[in-house]
C-alpha cells in the first residue's frame, strides 16, 4: 500500500511530524484533543484500530501489558481489562514513577472498566508500582506520529516512550521477547529515512490501523537501558525516578556521566520542542461586536489559546440561531445578560449565581429526542463530568456544559468520549463560539437594552423542548 503522505528524503524528524500533525488536521481525520500538533494524535477510527490488539496471538498470550496514556489508546487499555489481563500504565510525562497498575473494582461491570480505561480512571484506579518490584511485561502498546512498515517509529518529540522502555530494561521487566506494538492512523504509516534512527528509539513489531495489521520483522535491536548521556541534569530533575535509577547504576559501577543540556532543534529526549510555525490554513472567527456586526478575527497562533475562549457569564438561552451546530445564539457580553421576550418564544432570566469569571464550554451534540435533562444529569455524574451549569436544547438535540477552567473541561471530553443514551451515540466536543468570551482589551460590559425591563426570576424549571434550559 502506497503512503498518503510522501517526504523529501532529506526530511528531518520535525519535519516528519510536523507534515503528519497537518495532514490530519487539514482532512479532519482527528477527534479531541485537537489541534493535534505536539500531540500522539487521537485519530478517528483509534477505538477500531485498538479492537485488532486481542486478536493477536501474542495478546492471547501475554499475562502483563503495557499500554501508554495517550487518548487513542483507551481502545487498547480496555480490552486488557477486560481480559483480565495486568495493566501497567505510565505515570504522565513520570513525574511520580515509572507505572501504575490499573486495579478496577471486584467484579467490575463493562462501563466501569471503560471508566477505567479512561485518564480519569487511570488517575482513580491506579497503584504505584515500585522499581524493585518483579515485572515482566509480555506486550508493550504505544502511540506515535508517524511509523514505518520497516517498524521504525517517531514519537512526538519528547522521548518518553524510547525513555520508558529503556527503564524498563534497566528493570528487566522487557527483554528481547516483549512484543511492541503501535496503533496509528492509515495515514500515519510512511517511508522514515533509515538513518533518522537513533541508538535510544523504540522500534515496532506490529501496526495496527483501522484497516490493516502490519507485521514489520523488524530486525533492529530495541533499547536495552538508559542512554545516561542523552539526558541532563534538567531532565533527572522533572524526572525524579531517574535519579533512583542512576544511582542504582552508579552503586552496580556502571557509567552514568550526564551529556550536556540541548542545544540542538531536535535532540534525542529533548525537554523542550523546537519554535515552529504552523503550516495550516488561516481560518476565522466571526465574533458580534455591541452594534450587533460582525467582525473577523484571525485565531491566535497558539492553537490551544484558540479553542480556549472565555466566557464570563453563561445563562438561560433562547433558541439560538436553531441551527444543528455546536455553536450557541448570537454571542453577547455584559454583566446582565437578558433573554428574548416571550413573543420571540424566550424567557427572561438573569443568572444569579456567580460563576467564575471565565469558563470553558463543551458542546454535546446527538440528543435523542425524548431524552429528559434529568437523564442526562445522571449519565453526567456517572462519568464524574457533572458541568458547573448545563444549558439544554432540546429541540436542537444538544446541550452545552460550562466547566470551570479548560483542563476541567478536557478531563470532561475525555469522559463524555463514546457516551450513548437511549441507544444513540453523543457527539462531545469543544464548542466552537463560547458566546460571553472575553478577550484582551475588551470590555466585558455593554449597555442594558432600553425596553423590556429584565426579570430577576426564572420562569419554572420545565424540561421543554422549545425553549433552552439552564441548569447549574
Amino acid at each position: 500500500m502506497e503512503p498518503v503522505i510522501e517526504m523529501n528524503p532529506e526530511a528531518t524528524k520535525w519535519d516528519i511530524r510536523e507534515k503528519v500533525w497537518d495532514y490530519i488536521e487539514e482532512n479532519n481525520l482527528a477527534n479531541f484533543p485537537r489541534p493535534v500538533h505536539n500531540r500522539i494524535p487521537n485519530f478517528k477510527g483509534a477505538f477500531t484500530a485498538c479492537a485488532k490488539v486481542p486478536e493477536l496471538q501474542v495478546f492471547t498470550q501475554a499475562t502483563e501489558v503495557k499500554v501508554d496514556p495517550d487518548k487513542p489508546l483507551e481502545g487498547a487499555r480496555l480490552a486488557v481489562l477486560e481480559a483480565q489481563k495486568k495493566l501497567l500504565v505510565p505515570t504522565p510525562r513520570l513525574r511520580t514513577g515509572l507505572f501504575n497498575n490499573i486495579a478496577p473494582p471486584q467484579g467490575a461491570s463493562k462501563e466501569q472498566l471503560r471508566i477505567c480505561s479512561s485518564s480519569q480512571g487511570v488517575k482513580d484506579f491506579s497503584v504505584p508500582v515500585d522499581l524493585d518490584a518483579k515485572v515482566k511485561v509480555d506486550l508493550v502498546v504505544v502511540g506515535s506520529v508517524a511509523v514505518s512498515e520497516k517498524g521504525l517509529r517517531i514519537g512526538k518529540g519528547e522521548g518518553f516512550a524510547d525513555l520508558e522502555y529503556g527503564m524498563m530494561a534497566l528493570m528487566g521487566a522487557v527483554d528481547e521477547s516483549t512484543v511492541v506494538v503501535t496503533v496509528v492512523h492509515d495515514c500515519q504509516v510512511m517511508d522514515i529515512p533509515e538513518e533518522l534512527k537513533e541508538s535510544h528509539d523504540l522500534t515496532v513489531d506490529y501496526i495496527l490501523t483501522p484497516t490493516r495489521v502490519i507485521k514489520t520483522d523488524c530486525q533492529i535491536p530495541k533499547p536495552q537501558g538508559i542512554i545516561w548521556t542523552k539526558l541532563d541534569t534538567e531532565k533527572l530533575e522533572k524526572i525524579p525516578v531517574l535519579k533512583k535509577l542512576r544511582a542504582l547504576e552508579e552503586e552496580a559501577g556502571k557509567d552514568v556521566t550526564l551529556g550536556a543540556a540541548p542545544v540542538a532543534p531536535e535532540p534525542g529526549l529533548q525537554t523542550s520542542q523546537p519554535k515552529r510555525q504552523t503550516r495550516r490554513r488561516p481560518r476565522q472567527k466571526i465574533q458580534q461586536d455591541d452594534e450587533g456586526e460582525s467582525k473577523p478575527e484571525k485565531m491566535a497562533e497558539s492553537e490551544q489559546k484558540a479553542r480556549q475562549w472565555r466566557p464570563t457569564r453563561v445563562r438561560k438561552e433562547s433558541r439560538g440561531d436553531g441551527g444543528g451546530g455546536n455553536e450557541r445564539g448570537k454571542g453577547q457580553t455584559g454583566e446582565n445578560i437578558k433573554e428574548k421576550g416571550p413573543e420571540e418564544g424566550g424567557g427572561e432570566v438573569i443568572s444569579q449565581r456567580k460563576l467564575p469569571l471565565s469558563v470553558t464550554t463543551v458542546y454535546l451534540g446527538g440528543i435523542p429526542a425524548g431524552l429528559r435533562v434529568s437523564e442526562l444529569k445522571t449519565a453526567l455524574r456517572e462519568r464524574e463530568a457533572t458541568p458547573l451549569r448545563l444549558t439544554w436544547q432540546g429541540a436542537q438535540h444538544r446541550a452545552f456544559l460550562d466547566y470551570s477552567d479548560p483542563q476541567a473541561a478536557e478531563q470532561a471530553l475525555e469522559a463524555l468520549q463514546d457516551l450513548s443514551l437511549n441507544g444513540h451515540s453523543l457527539q462531545a466536543e469543544m464548542a466552537k463560539s463560547q458566546r460571553g468570551g472575553k478577550r484582551s482589551g475588551q470590555s466585558n460590559r455593554r449597555p442594558r437594552p432600553p425596553t423590556a425591563p429584565i426579570s430577576k426570576t426564572a420562569p419554572p424549571d420545565t424540561e421543554s423542548d422549545t425553549n433552552e434550559k439552564t441548569e447549574q
